[in-house]
């Protein structure tokens, strides 16, 4: 048992003095992960500044068009939202497909753009994991790595992300609100998450005395006609082996616009930009969505157990937009 402070602000500003007051200390919404982690031993924060009285559990249209989303808003609120599943459905299926109801109604959105990877050598205190201990090194590379990264690893990490709701954000170029006693800012989705390089421990772009406050979708009318398809060992709350968000237009037979993002091949939710060029134009064809998904898939490299993802992934992509168009929502 480590001892550790705890405490409850009851105002944005609150919290962030409270963050900085104390070296080591940890934000808590959900707990969903944190908690998990500090029973594992592998986060130790000194304090505890609990996060869940904040006023920033709200899912609010923007003036823009687009919709402004509290961190602290519950994944089980945002996926029932009728606002996100009329105009982003891509972003209610992958919440759903996330986890148990349990679970979605007491993670926040906050605590999942911040949740850590799910390897097991990162929870196994007697394994190397340079996320946990930098210098270490990485067993996954040599062990057993059937989950582990395609694309975008090092040779200092080949974990991956495992949150589905941002991929969704990513395809929908959702941007990140972060606030500190410095002030505001905002973080494009797409560069919220960063790739091992030689610093997997360092995985996001917010900083130690910032909170996330809020996420915001831009007005996107082709999010309107999008999918999350997840493919996973078990139905039921197990991580994406491979997923897709898609997001995709139809006009006189040609990908008008498209959107992809791809998730459980990376350690962040990754933008398939390769792939969005060679469709866009391209006539709306099973042959191209194959053509682009092996464009995208070109620079993956396979650990000893899971090739197998790279044709996977191939393959989730094409019947995603597939079925984006064979069920009329495309065109």
């Amino acid at each position: 048992m480590r001892p550790l402070a705890y405490v409850r602000p009851g105002d944005v500003p609150a919290a962030l003095r409270a963050i900085t007051a104390e070296p080591g200390a940890r934000f808590l919404g959900g707990g969903t992960n944190l908690v998990d982690l500090m029973r594992q031993d592998v986060e130790r924060p000194a304090t505890v500044v609990d996060i869940t009285g904040l006023p920033l559990d709200r899912v609010e249209q923007a003036p823009d068009g687009g919709v402004r989303v509290g961190a602290l808003a519950r994944n089980s609120h945002l996926a029932a939202h009728p606002v996100i599943r009329g105009r982003y459905p891509v972003l209610a299926q992958a919440v759903l497909s996330g986890a148990s109801a349990q679970l979605r109604n007491m993670a926040t959105v906050g605590g999942n753009l911040l949740q850590r990877t799910r390897c097991p050598y990162f929870y196994d205190g007697a394994a190397a994991c340079n996320k946990r201990e930098p210098g270490s090194g990485c067993d996954a590379i040599g062990g057993l790595n059937r989950d582990h990264a395609v694309l975008g690893a090092s040779e200092a990490c080949v974990a991956t992300h495992p949150s589905d709701m941002c991929v969704a954000l990513a395809a929908l170029d959702a941007v990140v609100v972060v606030e500190s006693l410095r002030g505001e800012r905002r973080v494009p989705m797409e560069d919220f998450h960063r790739l091992p390089g030689g610093t997997p421990h360092i995985e996001s772009a917010i900083e130690a005395d910032e909170l996330v406050t809020a996420v915001e979708l831009p007005p996107c009318p082709v999010a309107a006609t999008s999918r999350y398809r997840k493919v996973r060992d078990r139905a039921s709350y197990a991580f994406a082996l491979v997923s897709v968000a898609a997001a995709m237009e139809v006009r006189d037979g040609a990908v008008a616009e498209v959107r992809l993002a791809l998730g459980g091949v990376a350690a962040k939710p990754w933008r398939a930009r390769e792939a969005e060029r060679v469709l866009l134009g391209a006539p709306a064809v099973e042959e191209s969505f194959r053509r682009a998904a092996e464009a995208e898939l070109a620079a993956a490299t396979a650990l000893s157990h899971n090739t197998f993802k790279i044709e996977l992934a191939r393959r989730t992509v094409t019947a995603t937009l597939l079925r984006l168009l064979t069920d009329g929502s495309a065109a």
